[in-house]
């Protein structure tokens, strides 16, 4: 049985990370009867370890929740797994489509305003640079 803070060395996990998977019920630690501190157990461990694998191909904690819904009902979580991650991946290609065309345009600007002087606000305009900017 771990502590809060031995556990989040052992799996370096912040303390805070660990309650609130705690308080979403994730982790379901036993109560010390002495003093009434939360111990965690190997199987806690080993939740933390699959929580952290999961958040690091993507995974968000609301479906993680959903992963772990699924074998506490006695099914299979992989095709939720697999259906997640692939919207996931459609999701990531559009940003990542949209991220190169904001960079496209970003470099674009620049090199237009190269060698534009830097303009002063006449009440008409507030800053030429970006006013004279047109992704055409």
């Amino acid at each position: 049985m771990f502590l809060v803070n031995e556990l989040s060395k052992q799996c370096d996990v912040s303390t805070d990370a660990i309650r609130y998977y705690t308080r979403l019920g994730l982790l379901r630690p036993e109560r010390n009867q002495e003093n009434a501190y939360r111990l965690y157990s190997i199987s806690d461990k080993k939740i933390l370890k699959f929580i952290h694998q999961a958040k690091q191909l993507g995974y968000s904690l609301n479906e993680i929740t959903q992963i772990f819904e699924e074998c506490q009902h006695g099914k299979s979580p992989c095709p939720k797994v697999r259906e997640i991650i692939q919207r996931r991946i459609v999701e990531n290609r559009k940003k990542i489509d949209a991220a190169m065309k904001l960079q496209d345009r970003m470099e674009q600007a620049l090199a237009n305003w190269e060698n534009m002087p830097d303009g002063v606000p006449d009440g008409h305009t507030t800053c030429l640079l970006i006013e004279s900017f047109s992704d055409d």
